[in-house]
This record gives structure tokens, sequence and C-alpha cells, in this order.
């Protein structure tokens, strides 16, 4: 096989745990791979077989110009996930494709860049009266930049956070704070070729009175995890609502799906993670040699498929 391009960028450099676990089981396996930043512009992206999204993680701040990038890699070689993965999921507004088919998404609503912020707080606060907490974050964003826990006596301080995104064109997303992942933290469910691989804790990222991280990602506390069978159940139903609503004929390469429980225990969609999500392969013996052979699978049955002569020949 040719050689495998592992996409970072230049600000996040050094900083992807996944990287050098990743990097070791493909040398295990026989395949060539190289760390490549999106946005350096030496890269040429047509020498490599397969060009996987690993850690772009300023992509938030210049989203037209990594979709544009996406682009022009998905032209010239074969990038993982799919562009249309990555239109789709680089949006939270995405939370309602997947609300509308029935998951049980955190209650989510949003304010667009024409809105007057606080009368759209004081209208997502009386629907959720029971709701002592509430985060606000962009739509466009990933682990947890420009995201911040508010008390509800804190509206006005929220809502001027509401107003400077959508002063810089950016669409907001209002969610009740569910206090359970204080206790429990969050459980990341990972998925390769749509198996179920392993999954982790992620311990509270949002404290009380405390800004939003100016780094490309808040730390985290992270554990590994045994996943209970409603939060399995719930991140097949998931998957397959991501499926139906992309309309996929086959698994993703990788998903990640991030669940917490809302206050009467049920598990919640968080977030689903498609386009570049830690993988947490340090937490989990072997996975990473089960992602590269996943890999090495879906890219030889894409080949095959290419190779095939047209019905219309």
């Amino acid at each position: 096989m040719r050689t495998l391009a592992l996409v970072t960028a230049i600000a996040a450099t050094g900083t992807d745990t996944d990287m050098v676990p990743l990097l070791e089981a493909c040398a295990r396996a026989g395949w060539p791979a190289d760390v490549r930043a999106w946005d350096d512009p030496t890269v040429t992206w047509s020498r490599y077989d397969a060009v996987l999204l690993r850690s772009p993680w300023d992509y938030t701040e210049r989203l037209p110009e990594f979709l544009a990038w996406c682009e022009r890699v998905a032209a010239r070689s074969q990038l993982l996930n799919p562009l249309p993965v990555v239109r789709w999921n680089t949006d939270k507004h995405y939370l309602a494709d997947l609300a509308a088919r029935g998951v049980a998404v955190v209650p989510s609503a949003y304010v667009e860049p024409d809105a007057d912020p606080l009368p759209a707080l004081q209208a997502f606060l009386a629907d959720h009266a029971e709701a002592g907490e509430f985060v606000v974050k962009p739509t466009v964003s990933a682990g947890s930049r420009d995201t911040q826990r508010y008390a509800r006596a804190q509206e006005f301080a929220a809502a001027n956070h509401i107003a400077r995104l959508l002063d810089a064109g950016r669409s907001v997303l209002l969610q009740p704070y569910l206090a359970s992942v204080d206790r429990d933290g969050e459980t990341a469910l990972l998925y390769f070729d749509g198996d179920y691989s392993h999954a982790i804790r992620k311990g509270a990222l949002l404290r009380p009175d405390t800004g939003a991280t100016e780094a490309l990602f808040a730390p985290e506390q992270i554990v590994a995890r045994e996943p209970a069978a409603d939060e399995h159940a719930l991140a097949q139903a998931v998957l397959a609502a991501a499926h139906d609503a992309l309309r996929l004929d086959a698994p993703l390469a990788y998903a990640r799906v991030d669940l917490i429980r809302d206050g009467d225990g049920t598990p919640r969609l968080l977030e689903l993670e498609l386009c570049e999500p830690s993988l947490f392969f340090p937490y989990a013996e072997g996975s990473a040699d089960r992602f590269v052979a996943v890999l090495r699978r879906a890219l030889s049955k894409l080949r095959n498929e290419r190779a095939k002569p047209s019905q219309d020949q």
C-alpha cells in the first residue's frame, strides 16, 4: 500500500496523544504513514493513497478555508472521513437533524446571527425553567473553545457572550447544563467501521465562574470506562440516525459518540464526532492496531470497487 497522510495542523503540532500509537500501529502493519499539517502549503496531497483527518484542531477558526482544503484533497486522494460527512459534522446544527430522527439529544436551541441575544436567551430559559445552569457555545467549535457554563443569575453576562459570537457571524447553541456530568462525567464510545472498539470517561470540562479556554482544547481528565447497556443502545441509535441523515451506503471508518445522563439518569447525546475526534488509543490496548486494520480493509475495498468495469461498458 502507498503512504497514508495523518492530518494535523501547524498550531496543533505535538498535541495529539493518539499520533504516536497510530504511527507505531502503521509501522507494525507495514503501512508507511506521514504526519502532515492541513495548512502546510508545501504538501502534495495527491501522492497519498489516503488522507486521514486526525488533529486539524484550528479549523473552528478557519472553517471556510478548511472545507475548501478538504474539497481539494477529496478530489486528489481518499479523504477519511468523506467530505459530505465533514461538511455536516463540523457544525452542531447536525444535532437538530439527529433529534428530528428521534435521537435522545441534550435539549438544544439555536441563536442565529440576525437574532437579538437577550430575548433569545430569555426565551430559552423560559422553555427550560428546571435548568439551574446552562451552556453557551458556538455551533462551530471543538475542545470547549469559546464555550462557557452560566447560572441563571448570570443572564446578562451570558447574553454578552452570545452577542460577541453573533457579531462575529457565528451561530450559537444553548443547552441546559446537566449536573450529572459533575458526578459521572461523559462517556465517549469509539466505533471503527461501525463496530464498537472501546470507551473512556471524561471528567466535567466546564467549571462554574470560569471563562472559556483560550487554548485549542481544554485539559481533560480521562480514564477507561465500560459503557452501560443503555449507553451502547443509544450510541447505536445515534450512528443509525447519522447514517440515515447522510444517506451513507457503508459504515464510517471512525466515529465517536459522546453521551451524558440527564436528571432522570437517561443517557443523551452531547456530541457525535465524525471529523477529527481523539480516539484515545492509550486507554485501550490494541485499539490502534484494530483501527489500522479497519482502514486498510476499507481502502482495499474502495480500490477494488474503483477497479471494477462500469456496467455501461
